[in-house]
């Protein structure tokens, strides 16, 4: 019997936790500061700067100054990363054309 008074106890606790978030007022949408173009640009800095690296390490490893494996692994990031950029893209070039192809 001890089992649903735990599980009682959980919930309140849970539910008190989140009462002065929800009380804040403070969504995603409006904090200030950050929106989605901040976001994006953010993410797009991010990505040039991880293929850079890749870039770098693979020019020290032709340079004989770099470790192989941590050559490979800037690599890796910089293709996963290329790869990722790639989708986005081709996801929005979709989005902009289903939207175009909508009838007024």
């Amino acid at each position: 019997m001890a089992i649903p008074a735990a599980a009682a106890a959980a919930y309140r606790a849970a539910a008190q936790i989140a009462t002065p978030a929800a009380s804040s007022g403070i969504t995603p949408a409006n904090v200030p500061g950050n929106n989605f173009s901040d976001f994006l640009s953010g993410a797009i800095k991010d990505s040039i700067n991880n293929i850079r690296q890749g870039e770098h390490a693979a020019t020290q490893q032709i340079e004989g100054k770099a470790n192989l494996v941590d050559v490979v692994q800037s690599v890796n990031a910089a293709e996963i990363t290329l790869d990722t950029v790639v989708a986005v893209r081709d996801k929005v070039v979709q989005a902009y054309q289903s939207i175009m192809n909508m009838p007024i």
